[in-house]
């Protein structure tokens, strides 16, 4: 019997799993990407000795990954290594307080308590519920394509729907969390959450307050060598199960015919394939791939997430006070998304995020200096003027630094880049620069994204951030590995 073939477009996390699980399955699988490099937004940025991780920088759930290399039969610690961290992130906020979220939770506590004047036992309970809904309905949504009539016959739905609080659903995140905390800076820090998808703590639901548990209760984690070292991990795995890599090799159409996929086109020659997997924006999949114009646009009828500034700078000076993860609050936070998302502006007094891995890794910089990697969130980008955006921005965010460090952070930079929301969907393909495809700032946003399989063309799956379960590492292997179930069992191919 011939081989069964599989093709997928796109080399992101999502991309390179998804291959992984197909070759697991006998498939033989080739990747197609138009970058020269793996990882999609997991990729590396190296500078005059400076190297900056240049996308995701936080590192939950890695029983992903774990449970990934054990299907495939290798033992991850061939291949890939990483620790636990104790402090998840430091909070600098303009009236002068710092918390510092451990991820011990009684130490965590005492220091809500100690700084902030926080209710004792308030964390402790908070995080308790947290845990309750994400083992109860997290993992369905999560785990499961919601579009399929075997996920909602599980035993365990009745229960877990019962679960579902009012606050949860109608209810905003920054409403149930201020039910639960007594001080605005608490508030504020679980109201932060809901930015790990891109959206509005003001209008995603309450539910989204099962998101500290993946950090807090789960733990916060550190990959040795950086991000990049995911990317490098899978793309080992993946040589190593007989996936064939094209760099430079953009997809230009999907292949499909009377309800079938039957390949794609790359470089003008059409390859044939049993399984194809788009691991694009799902809004580029439609528009470029399959050439439906008027789907793409149904697409848009919902909210794009927010998209990001970033700032890489190569620091020649070491400042003490800071940690892997920081974060520098805005005064006027609603105020903040409300910019982002109605007025679809840049905000003068912008929360700040600052991630550095010099830190643990000392040899990420120069000595004695540190590599910045500043994150804002931003508007998906809608205006052509982002240049002048950009130099505003920087101003702005170099005097708010300036001002909670009490020092000057400008002259300390001596190397500098930036990705904003055009490059960002130049670079990673993301329409707008969305980083995270659509919002979840409505009660349907999980019902609403795209499925992993479309029942209308049999043998074509989606992977990724911009489709179910969403965005974000963990998502992402998420996704894959519900696509890799789905081609398991035969449905649509």
């Amino acid at each position: 019997m011939p081989d069964k073939k599989a093709i997928v477009i796109g080399s992101g996390v999502a991309g390179m799993a998804a291959a992984i699980r197909l070759a697991i399955q006998g498939f033989s699988v080739d990747v197609f990407e138009r970058n020269a490099y793996p990882g999609g937004k997991l990729s590396l940025l190296e500078k005059e000795g400076y190297r900056f991780d240049a996308g995701p920088s936080l590192f939950t759930q890695p029983h992903n990954l774990e449970q990934l290399f054990a299907e495939a039969g290798e033992n991850i610690a061939d291949y890939f290594q990483y620790r636990q961290v104790p402090l998840s992130c430091s909070y600098f906020f303009e009236n002068g307080k710092v918390v510092n979220a451990w991820t011990d939770p009684q130490a965590y506590e005492a220091e809500l308590v100690e700084k902030l004047g926080e209710r004792p036992g308030a964390l402790q309970t908070y995080l308790r519920d947290s845990q309750s809904l994400y083992q109860s309905i997290g993992t369905i949504f999560l785990n499961h394509s919601l579009h399929r009539l075997r996920t909602w016959v599980q035993p365990a739905i009745p229960g877990a729907l019962a679960r579902v609080k009012w606050p949860y659903l109608f209810g905003s995140l920054h409403q149930y969390n201020r039910s639960r905390f007594s001080t605005p800076e608490a508030v504020q820090i679980f109201d932060r959450y809901a930015t790990y998808n891109g959206s509005d703590p003001y209008q995603t639901p309450g539910m989204m307050s099962l998101i500290p548990h993946l950090e807090l209760n789960e733990g916060t984690f550190y990959p040795e060598g950086g991000m990049i070292s995911i990317t490098h991990a899978l793309l080992a795995l993946a040589e190593k199960k007989g996936v064939r890599f094209h760099f430079n090799s953009p997809a230009e159409r999907i292949i499909e015919d009377r309800g079938r996929v039957r390949g794609v086109v790359v470089h003008q020659e059409n390859l044939p394939a049993d399984v194809v997997v788009s691991n694009v924006d799902v809004y580029f999949t439609y528009r470029q791939l399959l050439q439906q114009p008027q789907k793409a646009a149904q697409l848009l009828k919902q909210e794009r997430s927010c998209s990001g500034m970033i700032f890489y700078w190569g620091m020649k000076e070491s400042f003490p006070g800071l940690h892997l993860h920081n974060i520098f609050f805005s005064r006027e936070y609603r105020q903040e998304f409300d910019s982002i998302f109605r007025k679809k502006q840049l905000f003068p007094d912008p929360t700040v995020y600052v991630n550095i891995t010099s830190k643990l890794e000392p040899a990420h910089a120069p000595e004695g200096g540190e590599n910045w990697f500043v994150l804002i969130n931003a508007p998906a980008n809608t205006s052509k003027d982002v240049s002048d955006q950009r130099q505003q921005l920087r101003q702005w965010v170099l005097q708010k630094l300036s001002r909670l460090l009490q020092r000057d952070v400008e002259a300390a930079i001596a190397v500098e880049d930036y990705l904003d929301p055009q490059r960002i969907e130049t670079k990673t393909g993301s329409y707008l620069g969305a980083l995270y495809g659509t919002s979840s700032n409505s009660r349907m946003a999980a019902f609403l994204r795209h499925p992993n399989h479309r029942s209308s063309v049999r043998g074509l799956y989606f992977c990724g951030g911009s489709v179910h379960p969403g965005g974000g590492i963990p998502l992402c292997f998420k996704s894959a590995e519900i696509v890799g179930r789905l081609v398991a069992s035969g449905i649509h191919h």
